[in-house]
C-alpha cells in the first residue's frame, strides 16, 4: 500500500511523492476487510560542490539530509464491487524525523553553514484505488494526495511536512503466475501541487515510475529488485522560485525481499527493499531503504 512522507524535487529538493512506496504486487486485490501496512522508511542523500536547492526563502549549497520515518495506514477493503473492481480505501499518517546540514545564502547577506534537525508528525495522506483481476493479470487505478497538516515552518531548514497540498493519481500493472512464483509491477502516476503559501513557491507537475520483479525461492519467500524514474514535467513557478523552473529528476535500483508468514488464522507479509539513487538532478542523491509490514485486522 502506498504511502508518503517527508523527503525526495520541487522546494527544498522535496517533492510530495516519496519514490519507491510501490513495489512487488503492486496491483494485486487487497484482502477483503480492514488492514494495517507499518512503514518503516529511512533516506540519506546529498547535493554538492556547487549544486544549489531552494530552501525556505534562501538558497542551500552543500546540502546533507537525512530522513528517517515510521508511518501507519489504516485501510478497508470492501467485499462489494465498483465498475466490477474491488475498492479500497485507507488513510496514513507517521512520524517523521528531518536532519538537513548546508550552506545557506540568503537573498542578502554573507552565507553561513546552518544544520536543523526536527522530529514531528507528518501530513495526513487519504487514498482510494480500484484493483482488477483476471488470471495472471491485475490492474489498478488510484487517487491520493497529501494535506498538510505536518510539522512545517518556512523559516526552517528541517521540516516534516512539505508547506503545501498536493493531489496525485495514477494507474498499476501486476502480472502474477502464481504457479512458478514470477511477478513483475509497475506503477506510473502524475502529481499536482498546490501553492505553498509560506513561500509563494509551486512546485511543477511531477510524473514518477515505481517498479519490481520478483521471483519466489520458497512457499514463504520472494527474491527481487525493485527501481523508480522521477521526473519532472513543467517548472517550478511563483516569486519564491529563486532559481527559476528548477525542473528536476532522479532514477534509483535496489534489491527487495519479501516473505510471508501466518499469526493465527491471518497471513502476514513483510519486506524489505533498498535503493541506490542516480542521474539526479535538482535534488538530493542518495540512499533509501523500505521495511514494510502488512496486518489484516479482520478475516476474509
Amino acid at each position: 500500500m502506498p504511502w508518503a512522507g517527508p523527503v525526495g524535487a520541487d522546494q527544498s529538493g522535496t517533492p510530495f511523492w516519496v519514490s519507491g512506496q510501490y513495489a512487488s504486487l503492486a496491483a494485486v486485490p487487497p484482502t477483503r476487510g480492514w488492514s494495517m501496512n507499518v512503514t518503516g522508511y529511512g533516506y540519506d542523500g546529498r547535493v554538492t560542490g556547487s549544486k544549489s536547492l531552494p530552501t525556505g526563502r534562501s538558497i542551500a549549497f552543500d546540502a546533507r539530509q537525512r530522513a528517517p520515518s515510521m508511518s501507519v495506514q489504516l485501510g478497508y477493503a470492501s467485499g462489494e464491487t465498483l465498475l466490477e473492481a474491488k475498492p479500497f480505501v485507507g488513510v496514513s499518517w507517521g512520524l517523521g524525523g528531518n536532519q538537513v546540514s548546508a550552506t545557506i545564502a540568503p537573498p542578502s547577506g554573507k552565507a553561513i553553514s546552518e544544520s536543523d534537525t526536527i522530529w514531528a508528525g507528518t501530513d495526513v495522506y487519504p487514498i482510494a484505488n480500484l484493483t482488477w483481476s483476471k488470471g495472471n493479470h491485475n490492474w489498478m487505478v488510484y487517487v491520493t494526495g497529501g494535506i498538510p497538516v505536518g510539522g512545517y515552518q518556512a523559516s526552517r531548514l528541517a521540516n516534516a511536512g512539505i508547506g503545501h497540498a498536493s493531489i496525485d493519481s495514477g494507474v498499476g500493472y501486476t502480472f502474477y503466475d502464481a504457479k512458478s512464483g514470477a511477478e513483475f509491477s509497475a506503477v506510473v502516476g502524475v502529481t499536482y501541487n498546490r501553492e505553498n503559501m509560506h513561500t509563494s513557491y509551486r512546485n511543477g507537475l511531477d510524473s514518477h515510475l515505481d517498479w519490481a520483479a520478483s521471483q519466489s525461492v520458497s512457499a514463504d519467500w520472494a527474491l527481487g529488485v525493485a527501481g523508480y524514474v522521477y521526473y519532472q514535467l513543467t517548472g517550478d513557478t511563483g516569486s519564491g522560485a529563486l532559481l527559476g523552473p528548477f525542473k528536476s529528476r532522479v532514477a534509483a535500483v535496489g534489491p527487495e525481499i519479501g516473505y510471508q508468514f501466518s499469526v493465527g488464522k491471518q497471513q502476514w507479509q513483510a519486506s524489505l527493499r533498498a535503493y541506490c539513487e542516480f542521474w539526479a538532478q535538482n535534488r538530493y542523491m542518495g540512499r533509501a531503504i523500505y521495511a514494510v509490514l502488512n496486518i489484516p485486522l479482520t478475516g476474509n
